[in-house]
């Protein structure tokens, strides 16, 4: 049993036994001590005093002189409602060994609920960007720590695989790609469908720039432009008007989805080659990222259920259709707006292909909990999804969460899809791994190693300052990221964090002796109490990253242990300790340490050298 524990279960205890109060370990409210005040935890009084009626003080005597006597505490001090404990010695010591020993510590035991988070889910007309990056991160260590608490996680992907953006791509391969494929040019898949998509949008931005010279042009924005409005704002605000009633390129694409919908052989012979070639590339980046996914959705199918759905509700008159044919859901009663569910050309939109893999999961594995990680630009659409299954009457519309995140700039500014100057995860990947190497070469120890493993570690290390960088930050806060900064090794980086986990390792490899004296007087100093607090605080974290969704608070336990065993590696010796009881005491405490910064960091999705 870990130290915080012990003191919860005795302070139950504590309150039924003096006050007769039918307490739960969830009703108690433990703090870390602050420095200022002798201690290692405090015991929250305030919510108990009213019901005992009594002074702090007196409260405060009898529940301190109650945990001595239960041989936890050393002694204790009372400031206001506050109770501050001192732990005795032999239950750190205890808790050191226990940790060194144990390798589930924190880890919860299986409950059955089932959870389904979705992340990554991308569009197969382009590849994978610096904001994906976040967002595959973000929902692959969200999955680890359900996991880690006890949930039964599946790890999906919606794919984007139809709609008027794929189609893009494929018109302009038709008309400008001459056959060529992603062998022929030695381009990756992804890359290669990709540049077929910033073909086409450069087309349309020429073609629409010469529409609004010309006669049509000028007369559309005599006739519909806002009294006082100039030329560049009307065009600026009428380009998507324009894709949809004049352009021919908007034309050829929109008559592309229907022939695609209408299964023409053609259209969807050229849709599956296609895509195929960005799930290959696609598959390379998830490859070097470590990512895997239980199950794939793809929108080619669900907006079928989606569709089925959508004409139930029409049945019993919770949707509506208009006079044009397209079919809608009024949420003006609920606080939102009147909501597109499908064109008046009978093609779906992206809340209806939503609608249907909701309900396919749900169907397929019955989770009643679903866990989108969607970048915060879609917040709306998703409130939207959410009270529509609600109206609906959905099992599962209870357990649907947005995980929403905020998006990823670089230092020099936002990134641009449309006009192809995305910044690609496969060079960012790149990116970041050059910039390890080079620090790793010149600072590091991996000279003297062989090529293959000094590539690994480097890999190791540049993935990890990747995967920290991201993750470190809470997901709803926009976020900028630097390939450089990433790496530093004296800053609040993954590498800084496997540092300290590497310093452990080169004492383990020095001594082999790690079998701590039982029964040792030893006292730990003020900061080897403060790793083993840190330490006891890891079940509390993770039950707090589990609850909110945030991978940035185990981020932030790796790195605040990280940091205090880098000072406590500077200021106390430990193979060369003044005596015997701490050399071997403090090896217990690394080893507890680094098992813990493992775990910790696993998390993460983060790997850790054993040399750097």
């Amino acid at each position: 049993m870990w130290v915080r524990e012990k003191l919860e279960t005795l302070l139950v205890k504590a309150l039924g036994e003096l006050y007769n109060l039918s307490v739960v370990k969830d009703d108690i409210t433990i703090n870390v001590t602050r420095p200022e005040f002798d201690g290692e935890y405090t015991f929250v009084m305030f919510p108990f005093i009213p019901k005992i009626k009594r002074k702090p003080q007196e409260i405060g005597d009898s529940i301190g002189d109650y945990l001595k006597s239960k041989g936890l505490i050393s002694g204790y001090n009372i400031v206001k409602g506050f109770l501050n404990l001192s732990i005795k010695n032999n239950h750190w010591l205890d808790f050191a060994d226990y940790v060194a020993e144990y390798s589930d510590f924190g880890k919860v035991k299986p409950h059955g609920e089932k959870v389904i988070v979705e992340f990554s889910s991308p569009n197969t007309n382009k590849p994978l960007h610096l904001g994906h990056i976040r967002n595959i991160l973000l929902g692959w260590s969200v999955y680890k720590i359900l996991k880690e608490t006890g949930y039964d996680v599946t790890r999906t992907q919606i794919i984007n695989d139809r709609g008027i953006a794929i189609c893009k791509s494929m018109l302009a391969w038709n008309k400008w790609g001459g056959g060529k494929t992603p062998d022929d040019t030695g381009i990756k898949g992804d890359h290669f469908v990709g540049d077929f998509y910033v073909r086409f949008e450069s087309n349309f931005k020429e073609e629409y720039t010469n529409w609004q010279l010309s006669e049509e042009g000028q007369l559309i924005y005599s006739s519909v432009h806002k009294e006082g409005q100039s030329e560049k704002e009307f065009f600026s605000s009428y380009k998507n008007q324009y894709f949809n009633l004049y352009s021919k390129l908007g034309a050829e694409a929109r008559e592309m989805l229907i022939s695609w919908e209408n299964g023409d052989r053609d259209t969807v012979a050229l849709w599956k080659q296609m895509n195929q070639w960005v799930y290959n590339g696609f598959d390379k980046t998830y490859d070097a990222l470590g990512i895997i996914f239980d199950k794939n959705y793809y929108e080619s199918s669900t907006y079928l259920e989606g569709k089925k759905i959508v004409n139930e509700g029409l049945k019993e008159k919770v949707f509506f259709r208009k006079d044009d044919g397209s079919v809608w859901v009024d949420l003006e009663e609920r606080g939102m707006d009147k909501k597109l569910l499908l064109r008046k050309d009978g093609t779906s939109v992206y809340i209806t292909q939503d609608l249907g893999t909701a309900e396919l999961r749900y169907k397929e594995m019955g989770a009643n909990k679903m866990i989108y990680v969607v970048a915060d630009e879609q917040n709306y659409h998703f409130d939207v999804l959410f009270e529509i299954c609600k109206i609906l009457n959905k099992p599962y519309s209870g357990g649907m969460y947005h995980l929403s995140y905020g998006m990823v700039d670089l230092p020099t500014g936002k990134m641009k899809s449309r006009e192809g100057t995305v910044v690609d995860a496969d060079d960012l990947i790149a990116e970041v791994k050059k910039e390890a190497g080079s620090i790793a070469l010149e600072k590091g120890e991996i000279n003297l190693l062989e090529q293959d493993e000094k590539d690994d570690i480097i890999h190791t290390i540049g993935i990890g300052a990747l995967k920290f960088h991201m993750i470190k930050v809470q997901p709803q806060k926009r976020m900028v990221f630097d390939p450089k900064e990433s790496v530093d090794m004296q800053g609040q980086t993954g590498p800084y964090i496997q540092n300290a986990y590497v310093r452990i390792q080169s004492i383990l490899r020095k001594n082999k002796e790690l079998e701590f004296v039982r029964g040792s007087d030893y006292a730990p100093s003020t900061m080897e109490k403060e790793l083993l607090v840190q330490l006891s605080e890891y079940p509390v974290e993770l039950k707090k990253a589990s609850e909110e969704f945030d991978p940035s608070v185990m981020a932030n336990f790796s790195y605040k242990l990280a940091k205090t065993y880098h000072r406590f590696y500077n200021e106390h010796r430990v193979l060369s300790a003044e005596s015997e009881e701490a050399r071997q005491f403090r090896i217990v405490l690394s080893q507890s340490v680094a098992k813990v910064l493992k775990r910790s960091m696993n998390l993460l999705g983060i790997d850790m050298p054993n040399k750097m």
